[in-house]
C-alpha cells in the first residue's frame, strides 16, 4: 500500500493569502491540528494550530506574517504506508502532505485514513486469537513460527514485532484465525518458545470489537 492510495479528498490546503483565523476554522471543521500550505500547486510547508495561535495578528494573511515558520514535512507518493505512520508518529502529526516526484502537492493523508488501514492490515476485527511470543533476536524465524501455526491447521492473519534492546529479544505478536489455539500453544512449548501471553477469545468478543472499531472510525470522520 503506497501513500498515494491513502490521500483524502476531504482536507483542503490553505494559501498564503488566507488568514490564520481561516486556517483555524478549517482545522476545527475537519478535525485536524495541521494544514498544508500550497501556492500554485507547490507545497510550501505544514502549519499547525499552535503556530497560528502564536501569531501576533491571526486575522492577517499568512503571507503577511513576519514571524511565520512552516514545517517542511511531507512524504512522497511512492513511499509505503509504514513510512507515513513513522513520520506522523515522530512529528505528532494529524495529517501528512503527499508530493509527487516533481514536488507538486497531491493531497494529504489524515490520521483517520491511517487508522482505517491499520485496522485492515492487522485484521483487528477478524475472529481469532492473539499470541505473544518472546524470542531472542538471533533465534527469530518467521518461517518456523508460521510452520508451527500452520501445522495445527491455523493461519497467521498478522504479525507485529516489538524490539526489546535491553535484553536482545523481540515480542512477536501473532493474530491467528482460530479461537481455540491450545494445540498451537502446546507445539510452541514443545519447541521451547517462551509464551509471554495468549488470548483465546470467542466470536462474540470480536463482534463487539468490530462494533467499537466501526464506531471509532465513524466518530473520527465526523
Amino acid at each position: 500500500m503506497l501513500t498515494q492510495d491513502l490521500i483524502s479528498e476531504n482536507i483542503p490546503p490553505i494559501k498564503m493569502s488566507d488568514t490564520g483565523n481561516k486556517a483555524l476554522k478549517w482545522m476545527d471543521e475537519f478535525k485536524v491540528a495541521h494544514l498544508p500550505v500550497v501556492d500554485g500547486g507547490k507545497y510550501l510547508g505544514l502549519i499547525s494550530d499552535a503556530d497560528i495561535l502564536d501569531l501576533n495578528q491571526p486575522d492577517k494573511a499568512l503571507g503577511e506574517q513576519e514571524d511565520l515558520e512552516l514545517d517542511d514535512i511531507f512524504i512522497s507518493e511512492n513511499q509505503h504506508i509504514y513510512d507515513a505512520i513513522k513520520l506522523m508518529n515522530e512529528n505528532r502529526l494529524s495529517i501528512i502532505p503527499v508530493l509527487d516526484v516533481n514536488g507538486n502537492y497531491m493531497g494529504a493523508i489524515s490520521m483517520t485514513n491511517l487508522m482505517d488501514k491499520i485496522g485492515s492490515f492487522s485484521s483487528i476485527t477478524e475472529p481469532g486469537s492473539v499470541l505473544v511470543l518472546e524470542v531472542s533476536n538471533q533465534d527469530y524465524s518467521l518461517s518456523q513460527i508460521a510452520q508451527i501455526v500452520e501445522g495445527n491447521d491455523a493461519k497467521i492473519l498478522s504479525v507485529f514485532l516489538n524490539n526489546n534492546p535491553e535484553n536482545g529479544t523481540y515480542d512477536v505478536t501473532l493474530k491467528i484465525n482460530k479461537t481455540d489455539i491450545s494445540g498451537v500453544l502446546q507445539t510452541f512449548q514443545r519447541y521451547n518458545y517462551f509464551i509471554k501471553s495468549a488470548f483465546q477469545v470467542d466470536t462474540s468478543y470480536f463482534d463487539d470489537l468490530k462494533s467499537r472499531y466501526d464506531a471509532l472510525m465513524n466518530y473520527l470522520k465526523l
